[in-house]
């Protein structure tokens, strides 16, 4: 599975940012997706996770309430529409595919996409 992370940006504080992550593989639907971010310095954290049919969703508590996690199985493409942007949501962005746990975790994690930097200025 290859995992391809697009969107990221520099954006003010209160605006919006959508990420795309786009995934190989031809059982794209089965997969359990999700977002998780590192800030410099932090660990890694989950942000947002989706489930195959995308009818399921888990959201951080930092998060919940302005950003919303989607997938399009047809396009083997996941969201992560970002609204209300704070500096503290400044991290590098990762798309991930877990096929065992739901929800997903950083700890059972199977792939891993490349990074999208995400920052938000005061």
């Amino acid at each position: 599975v290859q995992l391809q992370a697009s969107g990221g940006g520099l954006v003010q504080a209160g605006g919006s940012l959508r990420l795309s992550c786009a995934a190989s593989g031809r059982t794209f639907s089965n997969y359990r997706m999700g977002w998780f971010r590192q800030a410099p310095g932090k660990e890694r954290e989950f942000v947002a996770c989706i489930n195959w049919s995308g009818v399921s969703t888990y959201y951080a508590s930092s998060v919940k309430g302005r950003f919303t996690i989607s997938r399009d199985n047809a396009k083997n493409t996941v969201y992560l529409q970002m609204n209300s942007l704070k500096p503290e949501d400044t991290a590098v962005y990762y798309c991930a595919v877990d096929l065992r746990s739901w929800p997903i975790s950083v700890a059972t994690i199977d792939y891993w996409g490349k990074g999208t930097l995400v920052t938000v200025s005061s």
